[in-house]
């Protein structure tokens, strides 16, 4: 039997309010607080939470593991030789490095154990190693994509083609909002001193099938965070009310008469335009933090549209009640010059990233926030051209790679899987993307089982139709 579907209700819900009040204002008003009561009322996918919100750490492009997180020191006595077979087991290459010897590349870096839990953490993650008593490993993530396009797509929406919803969508969805002047999922895309060649589609934080009011609001690195938004100059703000007044009027009675869901996103995003335009400013001002805290999240938080900046606006997206929070960082993808460019990016996320943790946690706000941190997949034990030099590079390598979470629920300072002595394949605790999916459902206390939504025939979950579960033991 498929479940009530919360949309339909809604629709019902606001043609009932047409046909006897309008759309003024006090019925715009009435229907958000109907909106927001039915967005709290109990789905038969959900139950208590642990977390009530997430902010997605998206490194984009593949950070390498071995360079970041698993550390193998054995790897110094297989140093420029050709990986066994026994451990390749004839797995796919890209065509980058298919028709070269695969000569195992050691890391290029130090590790330390850091803190009580004794996670060992790049030399080149020194803030991060710093709060990893804070943090939960996952050393044993995989996947089954090898490029790019579709890895990102599968780890974002559960599928590798392009048209399923983002996870941020699929949990807006959900859960409702539990804010009425912001959209239920932001994303922030870093601003890069350097040009990256590396594409972010859009289909990244979509909405899907969804109804199109799910989908993720990119905010701009530019003085207008969102297009339009403002007001021209000279027009008042009493005739934008009453012009979005007589375009509601027009909207439902077209809903109305074409059934259409996507008319009432029409209706919503509107209405939250207009609210935007005072909140969107507000937010972004970030004249009102101490310098304490600019300290914290370290020097470039003070360039508008770095990853460090973005972060301070995640927290403070969090203090506003939004419910998803997507941060981009793209150019992980280290084909040559590894050792710079990966502490290039490095030095970029570092510091923000550890510090967005001590800041949520020091008020009181990470206990019920989820923070995820990772990339699509990692990078290969061998050496992309000549493993000797500083120029050579990691390929693709989707069969183990590493995300941390913290908060919302995770149990701190654990690291849960193992690789081999490679960090070729998983070893221990194998963790699948629909897994970590799952998990993250998990959290948000939503069944990813029962938690579907039906189109074209057929009940659509984030995780798929294989069996697939929550990591249960990384639960606090």
């Amino acid at each position: 039997m498929t479940d009530p579907d919360p949309l339909a209700i809604d629709i019902a819900r606001r043609a009932f309010l047409s046909r006897s009040a309008g759309l003024g204002l006090g019925a715009i008003a009435l229907n958000s607080l109907l909106s927001q009561a039915q967005a709290e009322t109990t789905s038969p996918w959900q139950f208590a939470p642990r977390a009530r919100r997430v902010i997605f750490l998206t490194q984009s492009g593949g950070p390498s593991q071995l360079e970041l997180y698993d550390h193998k020191p054995g790897l110094e006595e297989w140093a420029g030789i050709e990986l066994p077979d026994s451990v390749r087991m004839g797995q796919r290459l890209t065509g980058m490095t298919a028709n070269q010897k695969q000569l195992v590349m050691p890391s290029r870096t130090k590790f330390s154990r850091w803190g009580e839990s004794g996670a060992t953490v790049s030399e080149w993650l020194p803030h991060i190693g710093s709060v990893a008593d804070n943090l939960c490993f996952i050393k044993s993530m995989r996947t089954d994509q090898i490029n790019h396009a579709p890895a990102m797509t599968k780890f974002l929406t559960g599928h590798q083609l392009a048209g399923r919803p983002s996870v941020g969508g699929w949990v807006s969805y959900g859960l409702g909002t539990e804010n009425q002047n912001f959209p239920d999922f932001i994303v922030l895309i870093s601003r890069m001193q350097r040009p990256s060649d590396q594409p972010l589609y859009d289909h990244y934080w979509g909405s899907g099938f969804l109804p199109s009011s799910f989908q993720g609001v990119k905010l701009r690195n530019s003085r207008d965070p969102v297009l339009y938004l403002r007001d021209p100059d000279g027009l008042p703000r009493s005739l934008r009310r009453n012009m979005l007044d007589g375009l509601g009027e027009l909207n439902q009675h077209h809903l109305e008469t074409a059934g259409d869901p996507e008319i009432t996103t029409r209706i919503r995003q509107y209405e939250m335009a207009y609210r935007m335009q005072t909140s969107i400013p507000e937010l972004t001002d970030l004249s009102d933090e101490s310098e304490e805290t600019f300290e914290l999240y370290g020097p470039d938080s003070r360039r508008a549209g770095s990853y460090a900046a973005n972060c301070i606006l995640a927290r403070r997206l969090v203090e506003r009640g939004v419910r998803f929070i997507q941060l981009f960082h793209p150019d992980w993808d280290h084909h040559s010059r590894l050792p710079s460019w990966c502490t290039a990016r490095c030095r970029d996320t570092d510091q923000a990233s550890a510090a967005l943790v001590q800041d949520l946690k020091r008020r009181g706000l990470l206990d019920d926030t989820l923070v995820v941190w990772g990339g699509e997949f990692g990078r290969g034990v061998a050496g992309q051209g000549d493993w000797k030099s500083p120029e050579a590079g990691r390929d693709h390598h989707p069969r183990c790679f590493t995300v941390w979470l913290a908060g919302g629920g995770v149990k701190p300072g654990i690291t849960w899987g193992k690789t081999d002595d490679f960090s070729y394949n998983v070893a221990e605790n194998p963790v699948e993307v629909h897994d970590l999916h799952a998990t993250i459902l998990h959290l948000l206390g939503l069944d990813h089982a029962r938690f579907t939504y039906r189109f074209q025939g057929l009940d659509f979950r984030l995780t798929g139709v294989e069996e697939h579960s929550p990591v249960h033991e990384i639960l606090a």
